[in-house]
């Protein structure tokens, strides 16, 4: 270990950095600083030297270099362990330099304050910071590096309880946090101007700048850590962005059911309510009120409704909260709602209200899909092809109605947010029962009709992929389904639209697959 004698402190978030400076002099500390930093400390009656000072350059092009000298990266990057780096430093006459506390120019929140003023941006690219960051986290072994202005107190505390001296856990520790720190910031530098520059829609070298948002209390069982990160860019009405106005702190199973909640209400115009449970729906539907729609949605399945997250694609009215407060839920996402609606349900100590602030629409420019496996990401892009009227080619001797169409492309919409193998029946602008996440098709047919009892006479079928076999569609008539809207695509599309034909079934295809993996 290493006695800490000189510091070099350059912030652009100066909280902190006064009561750090004066602990490093009472240590007897020499700090060496650059432009607003040092007019700060010598405000504050702290002895600081100017960079300029150091490597005898002044600073020049607007700030734009003033660090970015040999002086003082040498005396970062000289071995302690090597007596030739030593005895150049000293036949330069130059200092070693222990200590490095830097944190960057606020490159997040001037994109933030405005994402067009790229010439700002530019400009808040740091240069000089990230350099002296990873020269000291390179040397860590002789140079301690700060980035975080959390870490003050404990650095100064161990300082002072051990001759100025940190441990190597402790520098091991803040080199990697510094390193992290610079790769994080790059990353962010990167995700922006891919926005301003668009080139491949998939680059060869892909990169994710998050921050973390919050802990969380377990992962999706007790036995599991987990925490939530969040894009700092990210644009449009998100779980990530919307404001929780009551309730415990979220799980992980809460965002994933309520990202599920919200991608699925984003597809309806009308006033809609989805019931979610295990992050595919168990309810939803569009009426011309809201509270309707939550009630026909819940009734779909209300034992399965136990304990759901609800999506709603309208600020929330009084009849609606109390229809909500009359059924245990655990979460709400909707645009807004109105007070009177707010404080009714604030009256359930274990719910969880969150506020988009936003109308819940189509997103213009979605984010890509990921998927983590082990030792890689998967990405794709996040957007279907939107199926109408004139896409759908009837393949059975019997055309469906107007009626039957514009159900089947209610269900379809449904069918997208399924996990596969998902068969939806629905009715009208209602869901009526839900086949999701079977291993065989005909098993989800069965499950859909089974969950809609009665209410699959007169129902119509979606299907988010192709019938291998004309099972599924013999199950479905049974249980009373009229008309199929399905991708097409089978080896056995003639066995199937026979099916169909002798239940006297309607039938079109779309061309196009929805699973949900």
């Amino acid at each position: 270990m290493h006695r800490i004698e000189r510091a070099v402190v350059s912030v652009s978030d100066k909280s902190g950095v006064v009561d750090l400076a004066k602990g490093l002099r009472e240590l007897g500390v020499e700090i060496v600083s650059t432009g607003g930093t040092a007019s700060l400390l010598r405000k504050e009656g702290i002895d600081t030297v100017g960079v300029s000072e150091l490597t005898g350059f002044p600073e020049m092009l607007d700030g734009r270099v003033k660090t970015l000298h040999p002086a003082l990266f040498a005396g970062i990057l000289a071995r302690r362990d090597r007596t030739d780096h030593m005895a150049q430093l000293e036949n330069m006459g130059l200092k070693r330099v222990d200590l490095v506390v830097v944190n960057l120019y606020p490159f997040k929140d001037t994109v933030l304050k405005d994402p067009s003023d790229l010439e700002e941006i530019i400009e808040n690219i740091d240069i000089g910071g990230p350099s002296l960051i990873r020269a000291a986290a390179k040397n860590y072994q002789g140079v301690a590096v700060v980035t975080d202005p959390s870490s003050y107190t404990a650095v100064l505390g161990e300082m002072e309880g051990n001759d100025n001296q940190l441990s190597i856990e402790t520098r091991k520790r803040l080199m990697l946090e510094a390193f992290r720190t610079t790769a994080n910031y790059d990353c962010m530098i990167a995700q922006h101007l891919s926005k301003s520059f668009p080139g491949d829609l998939f680059p060869t070298k892909l990169s994710i700048g998050m921050e973390k948002a919050f802990d969380l209390r377990y992962g999706e069982n007790p036995e599991q850590t987990a925490a939530f990160y969040t894009d700092p860019f990210s644009e449009g009405v998100s779980v990530t962005r919307s404001e929780k106005l009551h309730g415990k702190e979220l799980s992980y199973n809460n965002i994933l059911d309520l990202e599920s909640a919200l991608e699925l209400t984003r597809e309806f115009d009308r006033p809609t309510a989805v019931v979610i449970k295990h992050t595919n729906p168990c309810g939803i539907a569009s009426a011309d009120r809201l509270v309707d729609a939550f009630v026909t949605a819940y009734n779909v399945d209300s034992s399965a409704a136990f304990g759901c997250v609800i999506g709603l694609n309208r600020p929330v009215d009084m009849a609606t909260a109390e229809q909500i407060g009359s059924h245990f839920v655990d979460c709400v996402i909707a645009p807004d709602y109105e007070p009177e609606a707010l404080d009714h349900l604030r009256r359930k100590k274990n719910i969880r209200l969150l506020r988009t602030n936003a109308p819940i629409t189509i997103d213009a420019a979605p984010e890509h899909k990921m998927k983590k496996v082990k030792g890689g990401i998967l990405v794709q892009t996040n957007r279907y092809v939107d199926v109408t009227p004139e896409m759908l080619k009837v393949v059975t001797k019997r055309s469906p109605t107007e009626e039957e169409v514009a159900s089947m492309l209610f269900a379809w919409k449904v069918c997208k947010h399924v996990w596969s193998n998902a068969i939806i029946l629905a009715k009208g602008e209602r869901v009526v029962g839900i086949g999701a996440g079977q291993m065989s098709r005909v098993d989800s047919s069965m499950i859909a009709a089974y969950k809609a009892k009665e209410e699959a006479k007169g129902a119509v079928m979606a299907s988010d992929a192709f019938f291998p076999f004309r099972d599924g569609v013999d199950e479905a008539a049974k249980a009373g389904v009229i008309a199929v809207i399905q991708p097409g695509g089978s080896m056995r599309d003639a066995e199937v639209i026979q099916a169909a034909d002798e239940h006297g079934m309607a039938m079109v295809f779309t061309g196009v697959r929805i699973f949900r993996h």
